[in-house]
């Protein structure tokens, strides 16, 4: 009984701290801008990486890492930019608007790292769903909104589970030992690791979010939880992949056999 009574002041504690610092201005701002600084400098690194790939083999043109790189840019640039003017994005009416800003770059950030027929389909039904915000405000067209994320993210995370969990035995069971050989598969379990939490992570917490209002993260007083939320799902993977695939490719060496035709 002792216990049950010390204990219930310290949850009473922690709920007025986290309810202080969601109704806080200054927490609010400084918990907003720094999302901002992190998204930025992801966004720079990813840039900065996409101009050093582009001079070392310019004749390669759009190859698959040179696109990664160039949507974790643009991803992570239009984050900085929301959560930069966090007053003007939570507090736009239409509503529609506020959540075209807030969850187009998860929905880019989902066509990063998954499957391009995933994509379409996310696009579509989303962009659905956005006309008919825009057309009837109403909390069922969010509701449905939320779900479909949710499972498209869960979706994904068995995806990345099931073939990232493939190739990875599949290169074990690969009988040459080799530098390459292991690196490919840190490389691939890696990814694979990051990629399922994450949006494991996302899946849970938008279907949270369609249930709980106080788990909603398209608000503005709840900067912690987005503070908490951007950081797993977004931030930390981009960073993590990135640096897991930060190998530039090898320069073109001509061939000692090719002869010019003259």
């Amino acid at each position: 009984m002792t216990r049950m009574l010390m204990s219930s002041p310290s949850i009473d504690a922690v709920a007025n701290w986290w309810d202080e610092i969601n109704e806080s201005v200054v927490w609010q701002d400084g918990i907003f801008y720094s999302l901002c600084a992190a998204y930025a400098l992801v966004s720079s690194v990813a840039l900065i990486q996409l101009i050093r790939i582009e001079l070392r083999v310019p004749e390669y043109g759009w190859t698959t890492q040179k696109v990664f790189h160039l949507m974790n840019f643009i991803v992570n640039g239009v984050r900085a930019i929301a959560f930069g003017f966090h007053k003007n994005v939570f507090l736009l009416h239409p509503k529609a608007l506020s959540l075209v800003l807030l969850e187009s770059p998860g929905l880019l950030f989902f066509s990063t790292y998954t499957l391009l027929v995933l994509f379409w389909a996310e696009i579509y039904h989303q962009a659905c769903i956005w006309v008919y915000l825009w057309i009837d405000d109403n909390s069922t067209a969010e509701f449905i909104g939320k779900i479909f994320v949710a499972v498209v993210s869960f979706a994904a995370a068995l995806g990345f589970l099931l073939y990232g969990g493939r190739l990875f035995i599949m290169l074990r069971r690969f009988p040459i030992e080799s530098k390459g050989r292991r690196k490919k598969l840190y490389e691939v379990g890696s990814v694979t690791a990051i990629c399922f939490t994450c949006f494991l992570i996302r899946c849970f917490v938008v279907m949270l979010s369609a249930f709980d209002s106080d788990a909603s993260l398209d608000v503005l007083d709840h900067p912690v939880l987005n503070l908490i939320y951007y950081t797993l799902v977004e931030i930390l993977p981009s960073a993590l992949v990135m640096y897991i695939l930060r190998k530039l490719p090898p320069k073109r060496v001509p061939s000692a056999q090719y002869h010019p035709i003259r």
